[in-house]
């Protein structure tokens, strides 16, 4: 067995057949690959909906576990002390895997042998549209990542997104896996970050962390459910989970990045303009308000 896929769950039981579906029909072989799903407080009969997929779908190794402590962190190091492989890969409940997935997460590998950890491309299926308000610096917000067109070092602080991320089980261990004082959602409350955190850790190695587009998942994002609440929930709990990284570094660390945020807002107002010129007015504001609640957050507002 090459690589544990660890799908932290909760209340997705709409998506988290497909999900499973997405693994189960991978090119490579089964025997290459385990998936362990960790219901994480789930409500809505996600337990239900995984034991009855699995009961439909007996091959491979896909294994059910709970946590119940909340947040996305507490469940993926549940995961990934649950895991066998040598190789430990994160997805979410609400991606779909492209065919060749793990067969591309074990060439990627085989090609780099030295390192550590690597992403891959995450790409937004909006359900039913893309709503005219949604720009590429907003997009982030639901999951949209593309690097880079070709595999390459992660550079500037750059890092992988939590929904599609792999790291070598024994760097993960190493470095304490995920920090539960950032934990991800918990209730109506986000302090995000925690993938961010963790990648910086493994860097702090002196490691190279790498980017490989040919590493893909779809991203389902219902756009009923972007309002203004949880875009803001999203956004302000980016900068609580900054709040929490810098502070745990230094005081002069969480001053630089409110620095930092007060700049990025600036940049937004420009791009808001530019797209206001542009003729894109629903585009305007929403990259304003992104950067807006993210101080929020940061100040812990």
């Amino acid at each position: 067995m090459f690589v544990s896929v660890v799908i932290c769950s909760y209340n997705r039981a709409a998506y988290i057949g497909a999900a499973l579906d997405s693994l189960y029909h991978q090119t490579a072989s089964k025997d290459d690959f385990e998936v362990i799903v960790v219901d994480n407080n789930s409500s809505d009969g996600t337990d239900e909906v995984v034991k009855t997929w699995r009961a439909a779908n007996p091959d491979g190794h896909f294994y059910y576990s709970t946590e119940t402590k909340q947040g996305a962190s507490f469940a993926r190091n549940k995961g990934a002390a649950l895991a066998k492989a040598d190789w430990l890969c994160f997805m979410d409940d609400d991606a779909i895997a492209t065919p060749d997935y793990i067969q591309n997460i074990i060439r990627h590998t085989q090609s780099h042998p030295t390192v550590l950890g690597f992403g891959g491309k995450i790409i937004p299926k909006y359900i039913p549209e893309e709503p005219r308000w949604m720009s590429y610096y907003v997009s982030s917000l639901v999951g949209n990542f593309d690097y880079a067109p070709v595999a390459c070092p992660f550079e500037n602080g750059k890092y992988p997104l939590e929904s599609n991320m792999i790291l070598k089980k024994s760097a993960f261990d190493l470095v304490g896996g995920f920090n539960e004082a950032i934990p991800g959602v918990v209730g109506t409350l986000r302090i995000g970050g925690e993938g961010k955190e963790l990648f910086y850790k493994v860097i702090a190695l002196g490691e190279k962390i790498y980017y490989d587009p040919s590493i893909c998942v779809y991203h389902v994002v219902e756009v009923k459910k972007l309002t203004p609440e949880y875009m803001y929930r999203v956004a302000s709990g980016i900068g609580r989970g900054e709040r929490a990284r810098t502070k745990a570094i230094s005081q002069k660390a969480f001053l630089m990045k409110i620095a930092e945020y007060i700049i990025k807002l600036g940049a937004a107002v420009l791009l808001g303009f530019k797209y206001l010129f542009q003729l894109h007015p629903a585009k305007f504001w929403p990259i304003i308000q992104f950067r807006i609640d993210a101080l929020k957050g940061l100040l812990n507002r």
